[in-house]
């Protein structure tokens, strides 16, 4: 995706959230700030990849706050968020077990982004307010024709905390006979998932995981691994869950896949791009 104007502000704002998380000095705050204005000023332009500018900027906070991991109590907290509604979500799939509920509450999953929507929103009451929703767009015949005529699918993975959501659907795909590899981040970037992350709550007991070989906000296929552009130039079936991955699969040739965003609309730049309100819930095929 192409950035809107609206992205510069956010920009400021993710910067500003994360500087604070990563560290205390003031003095080193201004010189970061003072980069980052000069990286925006040189970059930003119409045809900037919005995925590839966040990227650039969470890593210069890293490394010059000498923090690799500014979110890692966000993480905590969305792990702790996601595990506190389980039982309830796991009551509303008993109710009614359908492919489309699980893929419903895998999205709800995709509120719990400290990134896109700050550090000061309530995940719980938002959360709560989009259980009942039904999907603004809803391409949910085109999905169940995928999984009819694939075996395998590769799962692009957002947000900590999301997973334990994910964790739920991707055991549904197990069970109507697809094989899951699930793509994580190599290094920690905003509150998305790693490795570890995933194996705190369960993940490689049920599916492969792999990581794209990087720390991109989303896929940036460019500077993902050689071993994942290998596996992603050969997943005819990618499912691909929050803004990240949409940002960075639009830039991406996906010309003989089946690829489906499932994702909350949680910012006005996307919104736009895809046509559809803010904070409403989808199931989109790219």
């Amino acid at each position: 995706m192409k950035v809107y104007y609206e992205c510069g502000p956010c920009f400021i704002r993710q910067a500003k959230e994360a500087m604070d998380l990563a560290t205390d000095d003031n003095e080193l705050k201004i010189n970061l700030i003072e980069d980052i204005f000069d990286f925006l000023a040189d970059n930003y332009t119409q045809n900037a990849s919005s995925n590839k500018l966040g990227s650039v900027i969470h890593r210069m906070i890293k490394e010059k706050t000498n923090c690799s991991d500014p979110y890692s109590k966000e993480k905590v907290i969305g792990n702790k968020i996601a595990l506190e509604f389980l039982p309830m979500i796991e009551k509303l799939l008993e109710e009614d077990n359908s492919l489309e509920n699980y893929i419903k509450i895998a999205i709800v999953g995709n509120i719990l982004d400290f990134g896109a929507l700050g550090l000061d929103f309530n995940p719980q009451e938002f959360i709560l307010s989009n259980l009942d929703k039904n999907l603004a767009i809803n391409q949910i015949d085109q999905f169940k024709e995928a999984i009819s005529n694939h075996k395998d699918v590769l799962f692009l993975v957002d947000n900590t905390g999301e997973i334990v959501f994910d964790k739920l659907l991707i055991e549904k795909l197990i069970e109507l006979g697809l094989n899951v590899t699930v793509a994580l981040k190599e290094k920690p970037i905003l509150n998305d998932a790693c490795m570890e992350d995933a194996k705190s709550v369960g993940l490689d007991e049920i599916a492969k995981l792999t990581t794209i070989g990087t720390d991109s906000i989303g896929l940036i296929y460019d500077e993902a691994s050689q071993e994942f552009k290998n596996l992603f130039d050969n997943s005819d079936f990618v499912i691909a869950k929050g803004l990240g991955n949409y940002e960075g699969l639009t830039e991406t040739n996906l010309e003989g896949k089946d690829v489906f965003s499932l994702l909350c609309v949680k910012c006005s730049a996307v919104s736009k791009d895809i046509g559809i309100g803010e904070r409403e819930n989808i199931l989109l095929k790219l």
